[in-house]
């Protein structure tokens, strides 16, 4: 199947965002947010639902594609790291039998040796019976190389903001002021004391089949929740964006070097914008299940709650 013909199946299941201007950020929140600001991004299609390991399944069958998390590392790369950190591994969520210090993130991420899509948290671990829940364990280079074989792109941070919007700029939420109106769980989030009481009120322990929870105003499924979704944005704090007085046009977020971690102590790492939240965000720690919360997130990293989805941008049926 050609890449014209792959975008003709896969389009049906995408969504047209009309574009417009509205407000990305957050004056109220995590510092990273602010400052908010006005932005404009023009129409264009977004997946439905994260990409699901049966779409990515796809993807591995027809290229050979071989993820990150599944390749040895080279040492070359990481001069002076642990031999024992250089075989395939990724980053998994392992719940703490009781309360931690939440300064210390390693208290619940592990690197796993043998994790990886396929095995999402661990070697012991498959996607049997998972093939509807979006894909994870993907780094970003994994979630580029879907993208170029489907025919699409990944969407920058102001795109993908003001698509989980769903056409609400007013709100805390895409719908409404509420985490969970009414008792209704709109997100897969977590319930419970972090990182080791999880209630599990939304029905869910770890990821949930795409569309398990209502779409927002566009028709789009876990904008918030279930996994975080990379973009194609190098990170960089709001406050260093120019003019973010006025109206900014279509924004394509920082420079390459700048997104680098300036507290980082090792080898540097250079980042790139994820949005939306996932399972283990919680009130009582990372509140970031909301349009405007953002993360930095390493680009060699793939972790078991990361995933992402496509857009087509420039189509006719896009264009005012």
């Amino acid at each position: 199947m050609n890449r014209e013909a792959q975008l003709l199946v896969s389009i049906d299941d995408m969504v047209h965002v009309p574009g417009g201007i509205f407000t990305m950020g957050s004056d109220d929140h995590y510092p990273e947010e602010k400052p908010a600001h006005k932005v404009r991004v023009d129409p264009f299609r977004i997946d439905r639902h994260a990409v699901t390991n049966r779409d990515f399944a796809r993807f591995v069958a027809a290229t050979g594609y071989v993820t990150l998390a599944e390749k040895p590392v080279d040492p070359a790369d990481y001069p002076g790291a642990d031999p024992a950190l250089l075989v395939p591994a990724s980053v998994v969520f392992v719940p703490p039998p009781g309360r931690v210090d939440l300064r210390n993130h390693y208290n619940w991420w592990q690197y796993i040796p043998g994790a990886d899509w396929r095995h999402p948290r661990g070697p012991d671990t498959s996607i049997e019976g998972m093939e509807d829940h979006p894909v994870v364990q993907v780094a970003y280079e994994d979630a580029l190389a879907y993208a170029q074989w489907a025919g699409k792109e990944l969407p920058t941070e102001a795109e993908w903001e003001f698509a989980a919007k769903g056409g609400s700029d007013g709100t805390e939420f895409a719908w409404g002021e509420e985490l969970v109106p009414g008792g209704r769980y709109m997100a897969n989030t977590w319930q419970g004391e972090f990182p080791w009481d999880n209630q599990k009120l939304d029905g869910y322990e770890w990821t949930a089949p795409v569309g398990s929870f209502p779409a927002n105003g566009y028709g789009l499924y876990d904008m918030i929740g279930n996994v975080w979704e990379w973009t194609c944005d190098w990170y960089q704090e709001h406050g260093r964006i120019q003019r973010s007085c006025c109206t900014l046009d279509n924004p394509r977020g920082g420079e390459r070097e700048a997104s680098l971690d300036a507290r980082s102590s090792g080898i540097a790492i250079p980042r790139r914008v994820m949005k939306g939240g996932s399972h283990v965000c919680a009130p009582n720690y990372c509140r970031r299940y909301r349009p405007a919360a953002r993360m930095a997130q390493p680009v060699d990293t793939s972790t078991c709650h990361v995933g992402f989805r496509c857009i087509v941008r420039g189509s006719k049926e896009d264009r005012p």
